[in-house]
């Protein structure tokens, strides 16, 4: 693995314009994430996002992810950043690497909000492929494999949305299972 590796944090995010469901509480980290509630509101009560959570602290980017938005998230869980090489998330945690921190975790975002729906429609229209900016500046391709949505990042990484459509009051979510990373 490269050591750029360990840089993948946090918020994911593809998004794109919004379509408006019924909003329905949907659990992860056996915790009730509440449409009502904003991002970090509801990211701090799902045991399965702490590193995540301690990440975007750490990073500065909390008043970020509560403002109006809107976002789409994709949020890597504790067991994707424990497929990091060893020592990376506390590395990435120190003040010297606050730049770095900023810049992996908002690779996963995007500006506005992207439904599983919406992002299907994209990569159907992309004939199999949606690239998508993410808020650091780099890209995403988001992809189906059967009925599993992925996302690739700029180095061929890829990574599995386990759990989409978690709505937030700013957005949503959609859980991964692996870090990405841009490249460096």
């Amino acid at each position: 693995m490269k050591t750029k590796k360990f840089l993948s944090i946090a918020f994911m995010a593809l998004v794109f314009g919004a379509t408006s469901f019924a909003q329905k509480t949907v659990m992860v980290g056996g915790a009730a994430m509440y449409p009502s509630k904003n991002i970090v509101e509801n990211a701090v009560n799902s045991k399965d996002h702490t590193t995540l959570v301690a990440a975007v602290t750490a990073a500065g980017l909390v008043e970020t992810l509560q403002s109006k938005g809107p976002f789409t998230v994709f949020a890597p869980t504790n067991a994707a950043f424990a497929k990091l090489p060893a020592g990376t998330v506390d590395t990435l945690l120190k003040p010297e690497n606050l730049k770095t921190l900023q810049t992996i975790l908002t690779y996963h975002v995007v500006a506005g909000k992207m439904n599983a729906a919406d992002i299907a429609k994209a990569i159907k229209a992309g004939n199999g492929k949606a690239t998508v900016k993410t808020v650091s500046g780099g890209t995403l391709t988001a992809w189906m494999k059967g009925k599993d949505l992925y996302i690739t990042d700029e180095n061929g990484n890829m990574s599995k949305v386990t759990i989409a459509d978690v709505n937030q009051s700013n957005g949503v979510i959609h859980v991964v299972d692996t870090v990405v990373l841009p490249k460096q």
